[in-house]
């Protein structure tokens, strides 16, 4: 984590998603019923939201682009 440099570019992006995962957290009844499924998807909105609300607050930290690092890092490990 040497090259860690907080934002203010990536802060205002990930208060954005975070602000929409939440909105579709709090909403997601009328959400579910007007874009999906219905009932049998209430579920999945909220799931989604939470997913929303999570790389937002990763995002607003500017910790997403280390997750993804770390990820691909140990995916694809080059010798």
């Amino acid at each position: 984590m040497d090259d860690y440099q907080f934002n203010f570019g990536w802060m205002a992006v990930g208060l954005a998603i975070t602000l929409a995962g939440a909105l579709v957290v709090i909403f997601y009844r009328p959400i579910a019923e007007n874009l999906a499924n219905g009932v049998s998807s209430y579920e999945k909105v909220k799931l989604f939201g939470i997913i929303a609300v999570v790389i937002g607050l990763l995002t607003t930290s500017n910790l997403l682009l280390f997750v993804f690092n770390l990820l691909f890092g140990f995916l694809f490990k080059s010798h």
